[in-house]
């Protein structure tokens, strides 16, 4: 296999990666804070949506980018009211919302559909960019992926080297302990939640400026439901994250290229591949963790109402 081939398929698995990553470490932050949102679908199309509707009317990949991540956070905003503030159920919230987020993205794309525009711009350092293999995967991607890779460091560094980091682990392990002792459990999940709807509109308006740069409905592809999957797969843990991202990234590109190869495969098998691929990493991850007990936060998706 050549050079460029391998530097082909390296930044193919890479950009298919970034999503996932945007929205599976927004997703850890609010589970670490004891908050399970399934609702990451409906916001990540809902950015998608509104990024590229911001972006066409802006002509500005930027502010479609903080359109996104606002659309997001706006509809997170409505969650962590129905669920911190009312004490509603986690779950059934997460579902309606994924619900809302896609009517929505429906709404807000209506007049955007078929239309296309520029891809985000890339990044061109000179004598770098140009090296075999690390050139393009390294000092030629767009924004959103280092964007990715500094979110992944920076929640690492928070949630392990900061003691808001280790406050926002301990009420996700014990809210009723955290308030006891007068650590504001309400504050926390709600910015842990906003800061998750923020990364997954963000992950969505990659798709629609970046990835595939035009609107359609449905473009998601149920990476939302891929991303609170990665979320478990990796332990609750922001570098574990990225690595299942990246396989999952390795999947879709091999089911490309197996449809590529004419393998005499029904297509739809072949686009199912990622997906079972991700099914059977957790399968063989619960089995392996079957003796030493469940790594997830210990209040995760319970509901916490104070006691004065």
């Amino acid at each position: 296999m050549s050079l460029d081939i391998v530097q082909m398929v390296l930044v193919t698995v890479l950009t298919a990666a970034t999503p996932l990553i945007l929205a599976a470490v927004g997703e850890l932050v609010a589970e670490r804070s004891g908050v399970l949102n399934l609702g990451t679908e409906g916001m990540m199309v809902l950015g998608a949506a509104a990024g590229f509707a911001v972006a066409t009317e802006t002509n500005s990949t930027l502010l479609g980018a903080l359109g996104g991540a606002g659309a997001g956070l706006a509809l997170s905003a409505l969650f962590a009211v129905l669920t911190v503030g009312l004490a509603a159920n986690q779950v059934a919230s997460g579902l309606a919302l994924t619900i809302l987020g896609l009517g929505l993205s429906g709404l807000v794309g209506t007049g955007y559909v078929g239309m296309k525009r520029d891809p985000a711009p890339h990044l061109h350092v000179a004598g770098l960019s140009d090296l075999p293999v690390v050139g393009d995967l390294l000092f030629s991607q767009d924004a959103f992926v280092y964007a990715a890779i500094l979110l992944v460091l920076g929640v690492w560094w928070f949630l392990g080297r900061t003691r808001a980091g280790l406050v926002l682990r301990a009420i996700g392990d014990d809210h009723t302990a955290t308030h006891a002792l007068g650590l504001p459990v309400r504050r926390v999940r709600v910015l842990a939640v906003l800061f998750g709807g923020a990364c997954a509109g963000l992950a969505g308006a990659y798709l629609s400026l970046a990835y595939t740069p035009f609107w359609s409905p449905g473009m998601t592809a149920g990476r939302g439901w891929i991303a609170l999957a990665l979320v478990v797969f990796a332990s609750w843990r922001p570098l574990r994250v990225a690595a299942g991202a990246l396989l999952f990234g390795g999947a879709t590109v091999l089911q490309l290229h197996a449809q590529a190869a004419g393998l005499g495969l029904p297509g739809q098998a072949l686009s199912a591949l990622p997906y079972l691929a991700t099914i059977l990493a957790l399968v063989l991850l619960s089995l392996g963790r079957r003796q030493g007990g469940s790594l997830a936060p210990a209040a995760l998706g319970r509901e916490f109402t104070p006691h004065r």
